[in-house]
């Protein structure tokens, strides 16, 4: 069984940390983030699947101009076909770095044990305690949990980053995830952006201001070896 790609950005340097890649979106999503600015994918209706051979032969004719595939999505461990596919794209010599929302843990950890990963970008949501109210579904936090730790320990490059919307999120709650995930290589604050999302409510939501940002992410500080914040 193959997986669900509903499109393709041929080429990005900023996707993948150091490296060149092609992204690879796939359909679906466990979670509801009213934030989400690509709801698309999220129920995979209207949207026809592109075959993954068509991808692999984009990859071989931009051999020369790409380091590795970004997979993203909606959530692309919820798919059974995921470990296939990345076998793939490894066996055309390329890097791997995969974005998840964390609550698939097995699939976390079988991808990793197999070595098809080289880079794992995890989604934190929010502190556990808020989870289901800020991604609008029933989430099971010993999973999340269990991913996150995962990752810490698998040997891989990885980040944590967390997508602040003012009316969702607040320094508390950026406190609250660092008490939680303390020690973790890199964490990342990031600006929503309004625009298209899956709740219209958002679409023109208030952001944080960069100085707004940075002070989030001087919060972290204190947590993790390496902060960033993106707008």
């Amino acid at each position: 069984m193959g997986v669900p790609i509903k499109g393709v950005e041929k080429l990005s340097a900023i996707d993948y940390p150091g490296k060149t890649c092609c992204i690879a979106f796939l359909g679906g999503c466990n979670f509801r983030c009213p934030y989400c600015h690509n709801p698309d994918l999220i129920e995979k209706t209207g949207m026809p699947d592109i075959p993954e051979g068509e991808i692999i032969e984009l990859l071989r004719d931009r051999r020369m101009w790409l380091d590795g595939v970004c997979i993203t999505g909606g959530e692309p461990c919820i798919h059974s076909g995921l470990p296939d596919f990345i076998r793939k794209l490894k066996k055309e010599g390329f890097l791997v770095k995969l974005d998840t929302n964390g609550t698939n843990p097995g699939m976390l950890e079988r991808l990793l044990k197999e070595g098809l990963l080289d880079y794992v970008a995890m989604d934190i949501k929010a502190p556990l305690k808020r989870y289901s109210v800020v991604v609008r579904a029933k989430v099971d936090a010993g999973s999340i949990r269990k991913s996150a730790e995962i990752i810490m320990k698998a040997g891989v490059e990885y980040e944590d980053r967390t997508t602040v919307v003012p009316r969702l999120h607040s320094r508390e709650d950026i406190k609250d995830i660092g008490e939680w995930l303390r020690g973790a290589r890199r964490f990342y604050i990031q600006g929503f952006r309004p625009g298209t999302t899956l709740d219209r409510s958002f679409r023109e939501e208030s952001v944080f201001s960069e100085k707004e940002l940075g002070e989030l992410a001087s919060i972290a500080q204190e947590y993790f070896e390496e902060v960033g914040a993106r707008s």
